[in-house]
């Protein structure tokens, strides 16, 4: 049966998808400091991935262990990826957050750049954690682009998923990557293209810059949309003959439906880039539940404070569904409002 959620209920400030996704990534929250032990884990081409490890002192061997993969432009300092560090390891979690290839603190360990369709490099990561967790019971939790790197993953191994592997959840995911790339080319979606763009610019001179034997390839200095750096710089050096074929390829959806590990896919109604619609006609496993909020932003869930202590809604969620997947667990969940069923049995509604 679907787990049920406390209904997200947004700040009476910060309606709509928009304010929800700047308040989400500006709000301020509580900074810890950094205390986490750094791995560096091999992948077959010679790069490697860094993850940073946050282990709480009562923390012992069989003990449940979750994978944190942020979104594009992100790394272990974005502010999900702390705040989700500190309220997992509050629980006795060991958390691992993971720095994607050439991104934040693993810059100089990779000479591939990113892009959405690594999701061999998630599965490699998670091989090096059951071999060095033996016992512990593995979770993974993506953002973004991160997110949708999870879900093809779990779809691609299918049946064959890793007995290790207990549970899933994929916030805000691009399932789609065509559709995503075109709602950020209409209105104010404008906005987060150029921001991507922008962001990806100056991570591609920094690499040529520092970087030796980096693999670049030339990009105009008048790009401006995402498709347009993808099919100049990303889809090239991934192998795939353009932006339209990387995105194709590398979208989740259409594996979604394989999937056999439990998984929590989150999104929102009204976020400004990532469309409702591939859910919709998505087809799911019996392994996987859908949790559409009406409201909501792109990683921002924010939630009046009488619900949550921080008011963010998604931090708590994420804690709920990886409790509910321990074994024996005895953590009694709160119980959302009964909601009218979207058209899909594999959909549950959280709203107020």
């Amino acid at each position: 049966m679907p787990l049920e959620f406390p209904p997200f209920n947004p700040h009476p400030l910060c309606r709509g998808g928009h304010l929800q996704t700047i308040a989400g990534c500006y709000l301020p929250w509580q900074r810890v400091p950094y205390r986490a032990v750094q791995h560096q884990v091999p992948l077959e081409d010679g790069d490697h991935i860094l993850l940073h490890d946050d282990c709480p002192a009562e923390w012992s061997a069989g003990d449940p262990v979750v994978l944190l993969v942020h979104g594009l432009g992100g790394s272990y300092q974005s502010g999900y990826m702390q705040r989700c560090m500190v309220k997992l390891t509050a629980q006795g979690t060991r958390v691992f957050r993971m720095d994607l290839r050439g991104c934040g603190a693993g810059f100089a360990l990779a000479k591939h750049p990113i892009h959405a369709g690594r999701s061999d490099d998630v599965a490699t990561v998670l091989e090096y954690l059951a071999a060095k967790c033996p016992g512990s019971p593995l979770h993974a939790a993506g953002f973004s682009m991160g997110a949708n790197m999870l879900l093809k993953m779990a779809g691609e191994w299918g049946a064959a998923a890793p007995r290790e592997v207990a549970s899933l959840v994929a916030v805000s995911p691009p399932i789609d990557l065509i559709e995503c790339c075109r709602r950020i080319q209409l209105g104010a979606g404008k906005f987060y293209d150029r921001s991507f763009v922008n962001g990806l610019m100056r991570h591609i001179r920094r690499r040529q810059r520092l970087i030796p034997g980096a693999l670049s390839r030339p990009v105009s200095p008048t790009t401006r949309r995402l498709v347009e750096f993808d099919n100049q710089f990303t889809a090239p050096l991934a192998g795939y003959a353009d932006a339209y074929d990387y995105y194709t390829q590398a979208s989740s959806g259409p594996l979604l439906a394989r999937i056999s590990v439990s998984t929590l896919i989150v999104a929102a109604a009204t976020d400004p880039i990532v469309p409702i619609d591939p859910f919709e006609k998505a087809s799911y496993s019996p392994s996987t539940q859908l949790l559409v909020t009406p409201c909501g932003g792109h990683l921002g869930f924010i939630g009046r404070q009488s619900d949550d202590s921080d008011r963010r809604w998604i931090d708590w969620r994420i804690g709920e569904w990886i409790a509910a997947h321990q074994p024996h667990h005895n953590i009694a969940l709160p119980r959302a409002k009964a909601e009218p069923q979207h058209r899909r049995p594999a959909i549950r509604a959280a709203s107020a």
